[in-house]
């Protein structure tokens, strides 16, 4: 039995759909991610697996259990990361982890879940004085701290600078090695390629696409991506015309191409053609950022 499975779940404010039919099921032991732009619906279709809100209708279980109706029951199960939440500036790493293990019956260890985290430096340190990147393994082992099965982590790392992001990164791989579920909601596309065994997209409060990131790339129009600055101006009906072409994107003065080997090959001839010379040309395979694009597009 999956451990989060949500059916038809809708959401409105004010008579707008925040989220709109969402249906997903996260398998035990997964890293799940729910990805999207801001205001496309992740945090709300989170808060109602947290029973933080109610929906308006649809059916959500964790364990089997309804977030709402048996919402003490879920909390043990359930640990959660919110996207914007706050300790008191003047509260030390260790009043913390002591507050917030004081409220389950079987806490884990937190002095465990501080070294393990990284925090054993910091436990007399006020939580006005940690640092970004500290502030985060802080919210994760308060999330930890009543030893769940599944914890939602909610925009973790937004905010963050590369390296501290992708040292939150390793922690989240880590948690998952550890035995526990993750719930991983982002609009971060590397971090999503990189954690998620699968992932939901959610565009306008509804469900664009559900598969494991290296799916959703082969499912997106153009596997191959090409991008170059051309030295004057290219006719877009002549790259409209590109056999196997998918999308064309100018940005900068800067060309990009998603289509197929024979797309570029085409190109290569065009611009021989035409005698222009293509500037920092760069040939990829597609990325979950190229498969997003033509997702959300296609439902824009």
């Amino acid at each position: 039995m999956p451990v989060i499975e949500v059916t038809d779940l809708r959401k409105s404010y004010g008579g707008r759909p925040a989220v709109d039919g969402v249906s997903f099921a996260v398998e035990e032991g997964e890293i799940f991610g729910i990805l999207g732009p801001n205001g496309a619906g992740k945090t709300t279709t989170v808060e109602c697996v947290e029973g933080l809100r109610v929906p308006d209708t649809g059916r959500v279980r964790v364990t089997g259990l309804d977030p709402v109706a048996d919402h003490k029951e879920v909390t043990r199960v359930l640990g959660a990361q919110l996207q914007k939440s706050d300790l008191q500036p003047k509260l030390t790493v260790r009043e913390a982890l002591e507050l917030y293990a004081s409220f389950y019956p079987r806490p884990a260890d937190w002095g465990t879940l501080a070294e393990r985290l990284g925090l054993v430096p910091a436990l007399n340190s006020r939580f006005a004085k940690l640092s970004g990147g500290q502030k985060q393994r802080l919210s994760i082992a308060l999330a930890l701290i009543g030893d769940p099965r599944i914890v939602v982590l909610d925009e973790l790392t937004t905010g963050l600078d590369p390296r501290a992001r992708r040292d939150t990164w390793q922690l989240i791989e880590d948690v998952r090695a550890g035995g526990v579920t993750v719930l991983l909601v982002t609009h971060f596309m590397e971090e999503a390629q990189r954690l998620c065994d699968r992932i939901a997209v959610i565009d306008k409060g509804r469900l664009a696409a559900l598969d494991t990131p290296a799916g959703l790339i082969r499912r997106s129009a153009g596997a191959t991506v090409i991008s170059f600055t051309p030295s004057a101006p290219l006719d877009d009906d002549d790259l409209n015309a590109l056999p196997g072409l998918a999308s064309v994107r100018h940005k900068d003065g800067r060309v990009t191409l998603s289509g197929t080997d024979e797309t570029v090959n085409a190109v290569i001839t065009l611009l021989a053609r035409t005698r222009v010379t293509a500037h920092q040309l760069r040939v990829t395979d597609a990325t979950l950022d190229d498969a997003f694009l033509d997702l959300t597009e296609a439902t824009a």
